[in-house]
């Protein structure tokens, strides 16, 4: 089946439902964060093997602040042990990782690991994960906005080349294509402040799975829901 796919080449996932499928079972949110991550690594394996270019996955957003500060913490600290333990898998598969992130307020100790690891795996190149951690749309196109001010009050752009395409350089997904397809588990139809710009025009699909038990098959079904939507981008 998956042979006769047409592959999206950018998808982006909104990993939702980790809370709740621990919560279902009697166990501990956390367990549910560290089953989460086991699907990660699943996927990532899942959509290189297809020939995805792209994956963009939602981790923690700018509002996930507001949550538990027991619950943050972990979630930080299983950022750290997602990258101790992922960076050698993603080096031998060529897998580049990077953030799509706010980093002023992220502890140093963190912030310095994300830079290593973006630069250790900067120039594979068989597939680009993002992970969009401390991640906002709105605080996105902000910073975008802030930066390109800034770049014009230095002489760097001039009036008339501000417009759509050049904005693109300034978001934190800057030379990526946007996502065909976005995806959202657990059931929320809603997109949570996940790629607004980027996800003008990318076909949506909901399931409600919750993402600890996204599969593979999941992820076919996904595609072939894609497959069947006509995309006209405004057009007839």
């Amino acid at each position: 089946m998956k042979d006769t796919l047409n592959i999206p080449r950018h998808i982006g996932i909104i990993m939702d439902g980790n809370g709740r499928w621990a919560e279902k079972r009697g166990e501990i949110r956390a367990n549910g964060h560290k089953a989460g991550m086991k699907s990660l690594r699943n996927i990532v394996e899942f959509t290189r093997e297809l020939g995805v270019d792209y994956l963009t996955v939602y981790a923690f957003s700018t509002e996930n602040w507001k949550r538990p500060a027991t619950e943050v913490k972990f979630l930080m600290k299983l950022l750290e042990l997602y990258i101790k333990n992922e960076v050698k898998y993603l080096k031998k598969n060529n897998i580049a990782l990077r953030f799509l992130s706010r980093r002023s307020n992220l502890e140093p100790r963190l912030l310095k690991m994300i830079e290593q690891v973006e630069e250790e795996t900067r120039k594979d190149s068989k597939m680009v994960l993002s992970i969009a951690f401390n991640y906002g749309g709105r605080q996105e196109i902000s910073d975008g906005i802030n930066k390109l001010l800034e770049d014009y009050d230095n002489g760097l752009v001039k009036k008339d080349q501000i417009n759509e395409d050049n904005f693109q350089n300034y978001l934190y997904t800057s030379k990526m294509p946007d996502p065909e397809l976005i995806i959202r588990t657990s059931g929320e139809f809603r997109t949570s402040n996940f790629l607004l710009w980027q996800g003008a025009y990318s076909e949506y699909y909901i399931t409600d799975v919750l993402w600890p038990d996204f599969k593979n098959e999941d992820m076919l079904k996904a595609i072939e829901s894609y497959n069947l939507r006509n995309r006209r981008f405004g057009g007839i």
